[in-house]
């Protein structure tokens, strides 16, 4: 198929939706984001240990994992379009109760129901761009989709630091009330579910099939990105305060070099999904980014031992961008394997053992720096990615209902 062709079959309203869709999520994740670029106010200027900084900032992480499911769930039965307007309605106001809470503990408490919240967008917007667009435009527009994560932590990583060092965690907050509730009121009004296709005598009797049963390709790709999110969120969480603690830059400096790993690794998932387009093996390039993240965290951790701050910096760079290549290709693998009926609580299950991990990395590699150092942790954390490698699926699997 050409690329006209390919782009005749693509509705114009796809775009659209796309659109929205990385707007929803790019607000939540601002939110779910923000907490770890606390951790130098936290950490450096009010003394909190780095492990309680760091489960103060796996505390979003924690709340999309109680409903990250359930979400997909309301997803399936009722479609797209209220299910992230009102996740992000929530979000908006669990963000408003963080700013105002008077310590600590209810700060969690709020971070985590916010982040319980924000998970609509997770599986909601994945639902988005399979409904509306063919299998040969899935991977380049998931990709696109997949720059909400990085887009979102580089908005925080550039707004949260100043904000917080300036004015507290209240002031920090601002940002993420205003986006989440703003974009509530954008996709309320302007997003459309996709249609959803009539089954054919073919198809009608696996719709309702459970897809986990059909074999081990979708818990196969669950444990792959487990292992490859480890090192997306220990770069994410603790990269800033790295350069600040370890290379005494200033935050404004770090929190740069943040977000533009950030933005890199952004168009990095839209490369990376073109290609799975093009050469239609998503499970083929998973593997080759499981064996390059681990040769990037590997090199991290060796010039983590030097003082050469800004090699260090460009490889944190190379590092992140190829931490966040896998998540494009999984979600399409997952979305497309679980079928039209099946694809919300699917990509719930995604999320959730990927955020299982990240709500472990806030307090344990917080713990394990502060007991080893970072380039022993970044080593440790290396081994992740290469463990990964073997337990990619041999090829790729779509369900019928997403063919």
């Amino acid at each position: 198929m050409t690329t006209q062709e390919a782009q005749a079959t693509t509705p114009t309203r796809a775009w659209a939706m796309l659109a929205l869709g990385v707007l929803a999520q790019s607000s939540g994740t601002v939110f779910v984001s923000a907490p770890a670029f606390l951790i130098p106010l936290l950490h450096v200027q009010r003394g909190l240990p780095l492990a309680q900084a760091g489960l103060l900032a796996a505390a979003p992480s924690v709340g999309m994992v109680l409903t990250l499911v359930a979400w997909g769930a309301l997803a399936d039965r009722f479609g797209e379009r209220w299910v992230i307007a009102a996740g992000l309605a929530l979000t908006g106001g669990f963000a408003i109760a963080a700013a105002l809470s008077p310590g600590y503990v209810w700060l969690a408490v709020f971070l985590v129901l916010g982040g319980a919240s924000a998970a609509s967008t997770n599986a909601a917007s994945g639902r988005v761009v399979v409904g509306w667009f063919p299998r040969h435009r899935r991977g380049l527009a998931m990709g696109i989709r997949q720059m909400s994560q990085p887009l979102g932590v580089a908005v925080a990583a550039i707004a949260i630091p100043p904000l917080a060092s300036g004015s507290g965690i209240a002031a920090a907050l601002v940002l993420p009330i205003v986006l989440n509730l703003a974009l509530a009121v954008l996709c309320a009004a302007f997003i459309v579910n996709p249609p959803r296709p009539a089954a054919t005598p073919a198809t009608q009797a696996a719709l309702g099939e459970n897809p986990y049963r059909a074999g081990s390709f979708l818990w196969r790709v669950h444990g792959v990105s487990i292992l490859l999110v480890l090192p997306q969120f220990t770069l994410s969480t603790f990269g800033l305060v790295w350069l600040i603690s370890e290379y005494h830059w200033n935050e404004a400096a770090a929190g740069l070099v943040i977000a533009a790993s950030q933005f890199v690794g952004a168009l990095g998932r839209i490369v990376i999904g073109s290609l799975s387009d093009r050469f239609d093996s998503r499970m083929g390039l998973l593997r080759i980014v499981g064996i390059a993240g681990a040769v990037a965290m590997g090199l991290l951790a060796a010039l983590a031992l030097t003082p050469w701050g800004a090699a260090a910096a460009a490889v944190f760079v190379v590092a992140t961008t190829i931490s966040v290549a896998d998540n494009g290709l999984a979600f399409t693998s997952v979305a497309e394997a679980a079928g039209n009926r099946w694809s919300g609580r699917a990509l719930g299950v995604q999320n959730t053992g990927q955020f299982v991990a990240a709500a472990v990395v806030g307090p344990g590699v917080g713990a394990l720096i502060a007991l080893v150092g970072y380039p022993a942790a970044f080593a440790l954390v290396a081994l992740a990615p290469l463990v990964s490698v073997p337990v990619v699926p041999p090829r790729d699997v779509t369900h019928a209902s997403a063919a």
